[in-house]
């Protein structure tokens, strides 16, 4: 039985293109999601407890169905183990055929060496900002505006007149934030 596994990273994001590819490869049975790979991905722990003996995995590129060199490697030798085959459309692997599985673990390769290099570029890039002074990230305590709200929150706190909740519903803010406004201002 041919399955298709189409993923995208969030809910923005469109399956449309895969969808299409994948039909055209004439998969029976489609599982796809919306959901980071980072996270549990239901389809696709659905399709791997499907699959059996001859069927095949069709993909609409690599990075659909893992992140890392060794998730990819992990599930294309679990389907080899089983004796299921794996098809990426747009990578031109097919690991039914010993070109294919060269093929899978060449670009397997360069995918990973391409995210090391990004990964690397990113961290040298932060390291410089850091040498000339810039610091990264978002500007420690309350903006003005912020610290106006949590004058304006201390003061009705000690009215002993409102519970927190109110609070922060009386200044759209959530129970987190009335706390941390109070905390700013060293109110226990």
């Amino acid at each position: 039985m041919l399955f298709g596994y189409a993923h995208v990273s969030t809910q923005d994001q469109n399956l449309n293109l895969q969808l299409d590819d994948l039909k055209k490869a004439g998969y029976q049975k489609i599982f796809q999601e919306r959901v980071s790979s980072a996270k549990e991905r239901p389809q696709l722990r659905k399709l791997l407890e499907m699959l059996r003996e001859d069927d095949m995995v069709i993909v609409w590129k690599l990075d659909r169905l893992g992140r890392s060199l060794k998730e990819l490697f992990t599930l294309v030798n679990d389907f080899q183990a089983k004796g299921i085959g794996f098809r990426s459309l747009n990578d031109a692997i097919d690991t039914t055929t010993a070109q294919g599985r060269l093929v899978f673990n060449l670009f397997a390769s360069l995918a990973e060496f391409e995210r090391d290099l990004i990964r690397e570029r990113t961290k040298a890039g932060l390291a410089a900002a850091r040498a000339r002074g810039r610091i990264g990230g978002r500007p420690k305590g309350l903006t003005p505006e912020a610290q106006t709200k949590a004058r304006a929150v201390k003061s009705i706190y000690s009215l002993k007149t409102h519970t927190i909740l109110e609070i922060g519903q009386l200044f759209h803010l959530s129970r987190a934030t009335v706390y941390r406004y109070l905390a700013w201002q060293e109110i226990k």
